[in-house]
């Protein structure tokens, strides 16, 4: 990126489901702690991985203690075990009657927050394939993938409305808010369906409906998530490939992504790059090379850019801005393949590998993440087994913040999805109300619910 004195702003998202009005009052914080002693013995063999996690990775002062079962304040169901003190509440359900009469659409992934007053707008992204779509407007009638828009009442602790805000566009994995409150929806694809090429970025306000119209001077491949640098405006583009490339698209006019620019691909040192198995280092001053041919029939994007000398990565999923930095997610990158955490400074370049897995029993597999606004960096699993969120420091000092329990063997509360164990599905669409950071807003794709968490966050590194 180039050099740039604008002040930096801190960015934000988040994202939930239907429109029952499901809420609770704030002074339901002070039975946090009641609800979470509730913790049984059996719940110990869950919380064996979190134990084994290497010390050497973790600071006592960095975390919030340990995980326990705690009931969601909407169903009744022990569907997360989180730290002492913190509360949350379920909302949109998959097949969950949003206001607009549609059933809430499944597979949830990435979202974003925005703060209007006194209230939240939610956009959350939907991971589906070829079928149909759920709403208007549609980008393609036979594809099933898209976004829907929820508000929410953080002071109350209470969800206001739900409605569907783009469809007829394939596998939305992540994307990433905008310094002007839209969120740019990403195809993880590279595809065409009924005739109809995929594999685009597409913009959809925070109030009211998306554009389906594909940006596609942004690039057509595998996209996963962005981040944009309030500074300058440039848009960090991730691609999740075994042999992936990291971009950045400089706009044309800033703030105006309708208007095109250019596509370039990150360079490290003088001949192409392989990062896939590097553990913590920094790189130093990073360059970026063009890309010329962004609309290819073919998948051809990354080798353009790597021909050029572009830096390979493996598997780039999530990003987020935050502390003056751009973040960005390798799934399955490291020395022991279970993930890396880059941190590119946009102001000078220069770039480096924060945190790296040293195992599946610290981190497994991380996949979205965001930025608290108190600087901590949240990170979504996505591998094997029980599925955790961890926080980590930007001292690299990681430790597990929630799990995912959602086994609805015993009874779904009435809700219309599978009465089956979902504790293996990925945690996704992490983030934080933008203003106070006081709730949390997560994603457990399968069976497709959102949740806002809530509690004692400065206790801790998030």
């Amino acid at each position: 990126m180039t050099d740039s004195s604008a002040e930096r702003s801190a960015g934000s998202a988040s994202d939930s489901g239907s429109g029952s009005g499901s809420g609770f009052e704030r002074r339901s914080l002070l039975r946090g702690a009641a609800v979470a002693a509730t913790a049984t013995v059996s719940f110990q063999a869950l919380s064996a991985r979190a134990a084994a996690a290497a010390p050497a990775r973790r600071a006592a002062d960095t975390g919030y203690g340990p995980l326990r079962p705690v009931k969601d304040q909407a169903t009744g169901l022990e569907l997360l075990a989180l730290p002492s003190g913190f509360e949350y509440i379920s909302y949109g359900w998959t097949n969950d009657v949003m206001d607009d009469g549609t059933a809430t659409p499944g597979s949830h992934d990435g979202m974003a927050a925005f703060r209007y007053g006194d209230k939240l707008h939610l956009v959350r992204n939907h991971e589906r394939g070829a079928g149909v779509a759920f709403t208007s407007p549609a980008y393609n009638p036979a594809a099933g993938g898209g976004t829907t828009t929820l508000v929410f009442d953080p002071n109350a602790g209470r969800w206001l409305e739900s409605y569907g805000s783009l469809s007829g566009t394939i596998r939305n994995c992540a994307g990433g808010p905008t310094p002007w409150k839209t969120w740019l929806t990403c195809e993880e694809t590279f595809s065409t369906t009924a005739g109809v090429r995929h594999g685009y970025i597409f913009e959809v306000a925070s109030e009211g409906k998306g554009n389906p119209v594909p940006y596609t001077a942004m690039g057509r491949f595998n996209h996963e998530a962005v981040a944009i640098d309030p500074a300058t405006g440039y848009v960090y583009e991730t691609e999740d490939r075994g042999d992936a490339a990291l971009y950045r698209f400089v706009p044309a006019v800033p703030g105006d992504l309708s208007k095109g620019g250019r596509l370039e691909a990150m360079r490290i040192g003088a001949a192409p790059y392989d990062t896939r198995q590097d553990g913590e280092k920094s790189y130093g001053t990073v360059s970026w090379v063009p890309v010329d041919d962004v609309d290819p029939d073919a998948d051809t994007v990354r080798y353009q850019a790597q021909a050029a000398g572009g830096a390979v990565f493996a598997r780039l999923e999530g990003a987020w801005y935050g502390n003056d930095r751009i973040y960005v997610i390798s799934t399955n990158g490291g020395p022991a393949g279970q993930g890396q955490v880059f941190e590119l400074d946009p102001e000078t370049d220069e770039f480096r590998v924060l945190f790296a897995s040293p195992g599946a029993e610290v981190l497994n597999a991380p996949d979205n993440m965001c930025v608290s606004p108190r600087g901590g960096l949240v990170l979504c699993e996505d591998g094997d087994g029980t599925e955790y969120v961890h926080g980590l420091t930007t001292d690299g000092e990681i430790f597990p913040f929630a799990a995912n329990t959602v086994d609805l063997r015993s009874g779904t509360a009435g809700k219309n999805v599978p009465a089956v164990n979902h504790t293996s599905s990925e945690w996704a669409g992490s983030v934080f109300e933008p203003t106070n950071g006081n709730w949390l807003f997560v994603n457990v794709q399968s069976p497709g619910i959102t949740f806002a968490i809530t509690g004692p966050w400065r206790r801790g590194a998030l």
